[in-house]
């Protein structure tokens, strides 16, 4: 199923010098974008006396701004509604017809087919920029920046890091003060594991002078930057910002639900379906935020609410990541037949994907492990491991491993997925889950019960399946001593 397209470390970033700081940025953002923004400074003091306080509501000012210009071009890492990504793909359709010698046009059009794709889960969009950018770099080489940076965003849309990570450092040779060519770095170096390069490199784009307009993309990279890190409070203090100072209404919704994921990965249940449902109101097309909102449903007991809205949010373009998760929830509920018909479902929509360029490998490897033939699940992630050595890959791996019984080197994977110094830093109640089974398979008691313990801690909520196994794991173990007993 692999039909993949192959193609000086500097100090790691502080965090900002937090919050009266981010409360001066928030401030002129307030001044220059109104009410909306004014609404997200006034809540941050909340923030800080009570916890997460409630995202922005989309208020008169907020819903006028959905009569926006027209776009133009598309930049990796500044949302656009969908409606205008379809409008801006026909007029550039026309250009190159007219004009096929236009190479601005070829890669404004390329573009404009990755986000689109990425954004409506159709990896069919996904050939056609290709061969868009291929014509703009075939009319115009060398310097041609906006074609780089578009291969770039598919090659990332396409989960492929290595090539994203090539044509993004040609982008950056060919005009290296450009902030637009170091978010698609700081992605494609973190899905190949390299940390150190991606905090670098936002280091560097932080150093840049940028417009008003780029400062919430810059933001929100920041805020994953910071997330990988495990500063989460800095996270949220960016998202926060990025939100305030938010364009249009896609660039608000897609900030308000990464403050929702950020919101779900602490358990805070309250606090992500507040964001979810903020973005809806603003982008009812943002499938993370209608995903996000079925999810922490569920968690929340309101079991009917969150499969009409997970059955409403993969009926269009399935994408089989939700499948699996709703798949996983039926398997909860104890309907293991509905759960195998969503399973059927992410198959299928795993070869569309495929077909589109997308390498699956890891959610294929995920399911095998937990739902199919884990020893398939090894060899491909394995081979993903060593074309893509990410967090996430090294996690699956170590799970993999595991339920093929293979539980010494299995630890090894969950170890690096875990382990500050040698990952990102990720707080993750599935990683440290993980872990604890493992260790527990070893009878390395202690170890065992402080991840399976730091799970439920980070959330307790993170999956309908395997949260009630570490309560179970937890009460199997008992009171075990942190490290084993000296022998005599």
């Amino acid at each position: 199923m692999d039909n993949r397209q192959c193609v000086g470390t500097s100090p790691v970033p502080e965090p900002p010098a937090p919050r009266r700081r981010a409360l001066r940025r928030a401030l002129v953002a307030s001044l220059a974008g109104g009410v909306v923004a004014g609404t997200v400074l006034m809540l941050l003091p909340h923030e800080r006396r009570h916890g997460p306080a409630a995202p922005p509501a989309a208020g008169p000012q907020a819903r006028s701004r959905a009569q926006v210009p027209a776009l133009t071009t598309v930049t990796y890492g500044v949302p656009a509604a969908l409606s205008g990504l379809t409008a801006l793909i026909g007029r550039q359709e026309r250009l190159v017809r007219a004009q096929p010698q236009d190479a601005r046009a070829w890669a404004v059009l390329g573009s404009a087919y990755v986000e689109r794709g990425r954004r409506a889960g159709d990896a069919a969009d996904y050939p056609k920029a290709e061969r868009a950018l291929r014509s703009s770099l075939e009319v115009r080489g060398g310097r041609n920046t906006e074609a780089l940076d578009g291969l770039a965003a598919l090659a990332l849309a396409r989960r492929d890091f290595p090539a994203a990570k090539d044509y993004g450092e040609q982008a950056l040779k060919a005009a290296p003060k450009r902030w637009q060519a170091y978010p698609p770095l700081i992605d494609a170096y973190t899905g190949l594991g390299d940390y150190e390069k991606a905090r670098s490199s936002l280091d560097k784009l932080l150093a840049l002078r940028t417009d008003a307009a780029a400062r919430p993309a810059v933001m929100a990279r920041a805020s994953a930057v910071y997330r990988d890190r495990g500063w989460r409070e800095d996270a949220v203090a960016q998202l926060t910002d990025a939100a305030a100072a938010a364009r249009t209404p896609a660039e608000q919704a897609a900030w308000l639900t990464g403050l929702g994921q950020l919101a779900w990965e602490r358990g805070d249940l309250a606090d992500a379906l507040r964001h979810f449902e903020a973005a809806l109101r603003l982008d009812p097309d943002q499938r993370a935020a209608a995903v996000g909102r079925a999810r922490t449903l569920a968690a929340l007991g309101r079991t009917p609410q969150a499969l009409a809205a997970y059955r409403a949010a993969v009926a269009r373009r399935p994408d089989p990541a939700d499948l699996l998760e709703l798949g996983e929830l039926y398997e909860s509920l104890g309907q293991p037949g509905v759960a195998e018909e969503q399973y059927t479902r992410m198959k299928a929509a795993v070869r569309q994907a495929v077909s589109g360029g997308v390498d699956e490998e890891l959610l294929i490897g995920r399911f095998e492990a937990d739902h199919g033939d884990p020893w398939d699940g090894v060899e491909r992630l394995r081979e993903e491991w060593r074309r893509q050595p990410g967090i996430e890959v090294a996690d699956a791996l170590g799970w993999a491993l595991h339920r093929a019984g293979e539980d010494e080197e299995a630890l090894t994977y969950a170890t690096t997925a875990t382990d500050k110094a040698k990952g990102g830093g990720v707080r993750s109640a599935l990683y440290a889950f993980h872990r604890g089974v493992i260790e527990a398979e070893l009878e390395r008691y202690g170890p065992a019960r402080r991840h399976l313990e730091e799970a439920l801690r980070i959330n307790p909520y993170f999956s309908p399946l395997k949260a009630p196994m570490a309560r179970e794991a937890l009460r199997e173990l008992g009171d075990v001593p942190d490290e084993p007993p000296p022998s005599e």
